[in-house]
């Protein structure tokens, strides 16, 4: 190959990483370095003038920066993005909140940092499987105190199984603890939706 090719090759090869590069959204460059850690990126985004990626969403998975940081388990990222207007109920692809995955990872401190700025304890995912519920079945207690402190309805049931977190306790047995917890707990009082017109 005559060196003039060569050259050509290798200079349009450098151009097309940067071309392709500027193709991304800055959703997408947001979430990778928040992926990354990248603070110093994420800052640099964060603080443009105007810039509104703060719930930017995967279009894959529908995962936001607060359900990538939750998933690995970053405090301090999630308060900074929680400071910065995060919303604490976006939900991923699957419906999850950034409150339900806190429970699937065991992370009972992450539950009154979401509920102090917001995080709605009774948002279901798609099978309306709530934080509580999730909790309940994974017999975590100090999560199960955590969610009804911050105001999880212990009788909002699922649409699988049309069961609440009290249910799935009562149900399982195991857990004493939990058993006792939920005897105490008195029933929720959420009024009926009536149909028709209000005067």
């Amino acid at each position: 190959m005559p060196l003039s090719r060569l050259l050509l090759a290798g200079l349009l090869a450098s151009v097309a990483v940067p071309a392709a590069a500027q193709q991304q959204s800055e959703g997408y460059k947001f979430l990778t370095a928040v992926k990354d850690a990248k603070g110093n990126d994420v800052t640099t985004m964060l603080e443009k003038p105007g810039s509104s990626i703060i719930n930017a969403r995967d279009i894959g998975n529908g995962e936001g920066a607060l359900h990538i940081v939750v998933n690995r388990g970053d405090e301090t990222y999630l308060r900074y993005l929680l400071a910065k207007g995060a919303d604490p109920n976006l939900r991923d692809g699957k419906g999850n909140t950034p409150m339900l995955l806190a429970v699937n990872k065991g992370l009972t401190s992450f539950i009154p940092i979401l509920a102090g700025v917001g995080g709605n304890p009774n948002l279901g995912n798609t099978g309306g499987e709530t934080p509580l519920i999730r909790a309940a079945q994974n017999r975590d207690v100090a999560m199960v105190r955590a969610l009804l402190a911050a105001g999880a309805d212990p009788d909002q049931t699922d649409t699988l199984a049309g069961m609440s977190a009290r249910d799935y306790v009562n149900r399982d047995g195991r857990n004493a603890m939990l058993t006792k917890i939920f005897a105490d707990t008195p029933k929720s009082t959420r009024r009926k939706a009536v149909a028709g017109p209000k005067f």
